[in-house]
């Protein structure tokens, strides 16, 4: 019997560690060469409200020309700090939001300007996982309906017996689903999260700063879930941060992105040990170390130093 006091590297009480979850999701061989996901000059422009009769109206350039593709099988990590336009490219590959010019190809489907109507089995394949758990969590609904409700909607049976294995597999009891999100600490609620992405088994999990908004104690914790699923269910991961370290612990290859634009790609043990573009250096450099800390440089120090001179190499 399992000592209960016992974690595994997840954090996971070994009274309740996730047991093999192929037992309910059946396991899907890496897909070969082609790519998964295909993004091919992106463009998304935001026009501003008018506020003078004047002048036109200002556009906010959220994405100029991004291009990348992901394979099946790749932990694919998207870095940059807020306001880069990380987040609008993956609300864009989702089909959440509309693109003004480029187009993206989802397991060969372009869904660029497919109607809603058309987009079940993105819908399917392609599950997200949000940055803050309880607004992405309905608070007048138990648990395990919060778990089924992606089945309900795709037209799948929600059986008691998968949302009891969903939560297994992540880690939390069964008698969770009973209770309401409040009643969860937000690892916990990331948890759930996770299991309600997992229900319509889909090939691609895309994580928008999945710890972000959780404490420090437990962000190792849900890195490692997302890790250990990734692998057991051969999963497409796309993983968005703003953290590089974090970035690092988790996926194979990283797109460096700054100002609506990705300005270096490469696996992330090259970026990090060899960043080629300024801003990836400075990105690189703003990750704690003990010495950088005992000299007294903050986060703030290394992000501010100034651009070079237009023209300048980077």
């Amino acid at each position: 019997m399992p000592d209960p006091n016992s974690t595994d590297r997840t954090g996971v009480s070994a009274l309740h560690r996730p047991t093999p979850v192929d037992r309910f999701i059946a396991h899907r061989p890496n897909g070969g060469t082609e790519p998964l996901i295909t993004v091919t000059d992106l463009v998304r422009n935001y026009p501003r409200p008018r506020t003078s009769l004047l002048k036109r109206a200002e556009v906010v350039r959220a994405l100029r020309g991004v291009s990348l593709e992901v394979r099946p099988g790749e932990r694919f990590g998207i870095v940059g700090e807020s306001g880069c336009g990380k987040s609008t490219l993956l609300r864009i590959i989702a089909a959440l939001d509309r693109a003004t010019s480029g187009q993206v190809v989802v397991d060969g489907t372009d869904i660029t300007r497919l109607p809603e109507r058309r987009l079940r089995f993105l819908r399917e394949n392609l599950q997200l996982v949000f940055q803050d758990p309880m607004s992405s969590l309905d608070p007048r609904m138990r648990v395990r309906d919060i778990i089924a409700e992606p089945l309900v909607v795709q037209g799948h049976p929600a059986s008691g017996q998968r949302v009891r294995e969903l939560l297994d597999a992540v880690g939390l009891s069964a008698d969770a689903g009973d209770r309401y999100p409040h009643q969860f600490s937000g690892g916990q609620r990331q948890r759930i999260s996770i299991a309600r992405a997992l229900a319509p088994n889909p090939k691609i999990l895309v994580a928008d700063e999945p710890v972000s908004a959780l404490d420090v104690s437990v962000r190792a914790q849900v890195l490692n879930l997302i890790s250990d699923l990734v692998d057991e269910l051969n999963l497409t991961l796309v993983f968005v941060s703003h953290d590089l370290s974090v970035v690092r612990h988790v996926c194979d290859r990283v797109a460096v992105m700054h100002a609506g634009e990705i300005v270096e790609t490469g696996t992330t043990g090259e970026v990090y040990a060899a960043p080629r573009h300024r801003y990836t250096r400075r990105l690189v450099s703003a990750i704690p170390t003990l010495p950088k800390a005992l000299a007294g440089a903050t986060t703030a120090d290394l992000l501010t130093t100034p651009d070079p001179p237009k023209g300048a190499p980077a």
